[in-house]
């Protein structure tokens, strides 16, 4: 008879979780009824009902919906206290969960014309996240994302500040939004901006589009990790190559439902890439319009893939593995995963219903 464990109890890290899709539903209403924002109906539905709305991104019309949702609660962010506030709740959120680590992934330009402009955004949300950690006790950080709907120039010149700040809090550069658009070669020099300046490398590819924008991260980005990368499973040498040079891939399975890249859970290629030997960080990505958070993840992974405890461990350690994490932080949620590991779980049936509670 398997036993399991609590998964919001298992140490991991937490690497992609962008800032806007954080939000609680409920701060999303509070601040909309505070500035007199009004949220387009099929938004206000889903943050009321607590069920997801229905969204399907694999045609630029469901994308462009799916913006224009996520557009209309990024409105409702105004002030600094708002930004303090959703810090403070995102890290909650992933303390409860399990989380040690975050990383946060951030546009400051999406805030900019309100908070007076491109440096006082960006010194806001890393002044947050720095007090959030010293008062929760999780490890935060900032990974500054450009936007590839936007001119590469734009891009050079968030890696230019983001780099400024690498002593701040800023841990990587990423590249978001609609991988359709934008090729990333076109983003190659403010990647090197970024490289150069001690950041870790993570844009988008293999979510939207196929394989080859995974290798394209690769090739023209430089990437040490790989935002969703979930495609790469279509292809095995990719895979190979992932796997020999321990590329991670944030992948969000919650998410990739969502916006349908795949039907079903199931569908969500978590034992192809873990069985590759392809270093995974499970995500929640937008818990805001896609309604689960990290735990959750993992409770896909168990539920939908046959992981054992063993195996989700080894998932944890991987999200851990692939941070920026410093070593004696890593060193610690790592022999946390050990521990949680070592400890007694609950009988499970053969059905997956838990018989007995030995916690």
């Amino acid at each position: 008879m398997e036993r399991v464990r609590d998964l919001s109890e298992l140490p991991k890290a937490h690497l992609h979780l962008h800032f806007t899709g954080s939000m609680r539903p409920t701060t999303v209403l509070e601040l909309a009824d505070k500035y007199g924002v009004r949220l387009p109906e099929a938004l206000t539905e889903a943050l009321t009902s607590g069920e997801p709305p229905r969204l399907r991104a694999t045609d630029e019309r469901g994308w462009f919906r799916f913006q224009r949702l996520y557009d209309a609660a990024r409105s409702c962010v105004r002030e600094p206290e708002d930004i303090q506030r959703l810090v403070r709740e995102a890290a909650e959120e992933d303390v409860r969960d399990g989380s040690g680590w975050l990383e946060i992934q951030v546009d400051p330009t999406s805030y900019a014309p309100r908070l007076g402009g491109l440096i006082p955004a960006l010194e806001v949300i890393l002044d947050a996240v720095d007090t959030t950690a010293r008062e929760t006790g999780l490890g935060m950080r900032v990974l500054v994302a450009a936007n590839r709907m936007k001119h590469p120039l734009d891009a050079r010149t968030l890696a230019r500040l983001a780099v400024r700040y690498a002593d701040r809090g800023v841990v990587g550069f990423g590249l978001s939004n609609d991988e359709r658009r934008g090729m990333a070669r076109d983003f190659d020099r403010a990647f090197a901006i970024a490289r150069e300046g001690g950041l870790l490398s993570a844009p988008h590819g293999g979510e939207l589009t196929g394989p080859s924008s995974v290798r394209d991260c690769l090739d023209d980005l430089n990437a040490n990790r790989v935002g969703h990368g979930v495609r790469a499973a279509e292809h095995p040498r990719l895979l190979q190559r992932l796997a020999e040079q321990q590329i991670t891939c944030e992948v969000c399975p919650a998410s990739n439902v969502a916006l349908g890249v795949y039907e079903k859970p199931e569908d969500v290629p978590l034992r192809t890439l873990f069985d590759a030997g392809v270093p995974m960080a499970l995500g929640a990505d937008d818990p805001l319009l896609f309604g689960s958070r990290l735990a959750a993840q993992y409770e896909i992974a168990r539920r939908h893939h046959d992981f054992t405890d063993e195996e989700l461990a080894e998932l944890a350690r991987q999200s851990i593995r692939g941070s920026a994490a410093p070593e004696e932080e890593r060193k610690k949620l790592l022999a946390g995963v050990d521990d949680w590991l070592a400890g007694p779980g609950r009988a499970r049936g053969r059905g997956g219903g838990v018989l007995v509670g030995l916690r």
